[in-house]
């Protein structure tokens, strides 16, 4: 159970700090009217024994902030901002809000207009930020799974590698669906029918002892958990191949599991009520899930660089 209450937290917003209460825009204004935003979320991870806390892969969830927003034409947050202004605001809303556990930090930046229509280039953009607990968007036990009837929105038509809040109407009909239909979680696949990620986490199958995933050019998020996932893999020896993936090898997978920043990494037990591995955690997904968490939170020394020491 946490003990942070976000909602009476510090926030940050439009370049100073606020009551969490504060930080609110406009009914009129372009985010809530045409979803003009973008965002990322990185975790903060409570080290017990160092009684430290790390932000994971702090520069790189900057990096793909900047990305989106150069993907949606939101040029005054790049000019204005820098990674080393982004981290100082990062510590400071941690030491504000006094966190010692597990926690998410979202970031936004927004289209800072009201009544604009659906203009973007040439309007300012703002930046908020808040903590809140880590909670489980799913079961850390493992899911069950349907693939969806909606597809995914193609990267000609809102582009996938930008976490443009407006985009996640597409997840939240897929999210909805699977929920209706007793599922956990949905799978979308691309306008081609090929497998693309679940509704808010990339997808890795295990085949043969061999890592499977999307490649990017199946409108996937290139996500910042399934760069890491990657990198461990192989640095276990395990061989990891981004390529197409029908819907019919999604049955046939030894393991599976989705992975992401706030879901980190769930088993998946079965899809369309077919079973993985007879409904079990496969054992390349348990050693993966184990070595991923020890390097979040600094038990082991590898990785150093993904792992930013909140300063006290």
């Amino acid at each position: 159970m946490s003990k942070f209450d976000y909602s009476k937290g510090i926030a940050f917003f439009r370049d100073a700090f606020v009551p969490f209460s504060d930080a609110n825009v406009s009914i009129a204004s372009s985010p809530v009217l045409y979803g003009l935003s973008v965002y990322t979320v990185f975790s903060l991870n409570w080290n017990e024994k160092t009684k430290k806390l790390h932000a994971f892969r702090l520069e790189d969830h900057f990096k793909r902030l900047v990305s989106s927003s150069k993907i949606m034409d939101f040029h005054s947050f790049i000019e204005k901002w820098d990674y080393r202004k982004f981290e100082n605001m990062v510590f400071e809303l941690v030491k504000k809000n006094k966190i010692q556990e597990d926690a998410l930090v979202r970031v936004s930046v927004f289209v800072d207009a009201l009544c604009a229509g659906t203009k973007v280039h040439g309007l300012p953009n703002a930046l908020s930020a808040y903590v809140y607990p880590m909670g489980e968007i799913l079961p850390r036990s493992g899911i069950n799974v349907c693939v969806s009837s909606w597809r995914r929105n193609p990267d000609n038509a809102l582009p996938s590698r930008a976490k443009v809040n407006g985009g996640y109407a597409n997840v939240c009909l897929m999210k909805n669906e699977s929920i209706m239909n007793g599922y956990d979680d949905a799978i979308a696949l691309d306008t081609q029918g090929y497998v693309t990620e679940g509704t808010v986490a990339n997808l890795f199958l295990v085949r043969g002892g061999k890592l499977v995933t999307p490649s990017a050019n199946f409108d996937i998020l290139e996500g910042i958990t399934r760069d890491s996932i990657t990198r461990i893999a192989r640095d276990e020896g395990v061989e990891v191949i981004e390529r197409s993936i029908a819907r019919s090898e999604l049955y046939i997978a030894d393991e599976a599991f989705v992975c992401g920043s706030s879901a980190r990494i769930i088993p998946i037990l079965s899809i369309d009520k077919r079973m993985i591995d007879k409904g079990t955690i496969g054992s390349l997904t348990m050693k993966l899930t184990k070595k991923y968490e020890e390097i979040q939170r600094g038990i082991r020394k590898e990785y150093g660089e993904w792992r930013t020491i909140m300063r006290s």
